[in-house]
């Protein structure tokens, strides 16, 4: 007698059905919603890397603008130009030998040096292009950045437009074009101010 192997036999249930994977319509399918998933993915990341370095020019642009206006709100503002000898008991311009104008005055330059800017008036109108410390020298990486300091006389809240207020606005221009503009205000320090 010969031996036989005895082959399982499938149950009913199953007799038929065959064991399926993925058919070529649904591989090609998936592999087109996955590139355009991608695709998407990719514009976004080349968008977000293209404009990665504004967010360092704007914080240059504030770093820039926040410390020529800390430099000329600490400046006097006083009647009198801050050489002159009444200038810490002048109560009005009529009390000054020389009355501090709109401005530098004769060669006053913002730079340490013979004839430094000693009051807020004195960077009305200033510009730099490419920025430099106070002892004129070229700042690293900021050769491509101008500055321009405006000083006017303006109200403020109670205190009328004659002269009492200053407003300051700093304007800071990016090598890219784009401007940031940062204003403070200063009132007299002069001693003796009116009320």
């Amino acid at each position: 007698m010969g031996c036989s192997a005895s082959i399982p036999h499938m149950p009913a249930l199953h007799r038929g059905r065959r064991t399926r994977g993925l058919t070529l319509i649904e591989l090609l399918l998936f592999v087109v919603v996955v590139g355009i998933a991608l695709s998407a993915m990719l514009r976004v990341f080349v968008t977000a890397t293209a404009a990665s370095a504004d967010p360092m020019i704007r914080r240059q642009q504030l770093a820039i603008a926040e410390s020529l206006l800390r430099e000329v709100t600490l400046m006097p503002f006083t009647w009198c130009d801050p050489n002159d000898p009444s200038v810490d008991t002048a109560t009005g311009t009529g009390d000054c030998t020389t009355v501090e104008v709109t401005g530098p005055e004769g060669g006053q330059t913002r730079y340490n040096g013979a004839n430094p800017f000693n009051n807020v008036n004195d960077y009305a109108g200033f510009s730099m292009n490419g920025i430099r410390d106070i002892s004129n020298t070229a700042i690293a990486g900021l050769s491509g950045y101008s500055a321009a300091v405006a000083v006017v006389p303006a109200a403020l809240d109670s205190i009328p437009a004659g002269g009492e207020a200053l407003k300051i606005t700093v304007t800071v221009t990016a090598p890219d074009g784009s401007t940031v503009n940062l204003q403070g205000w200063r009132t007299r320090h002069a001693p003796n101010a009116a009320d």
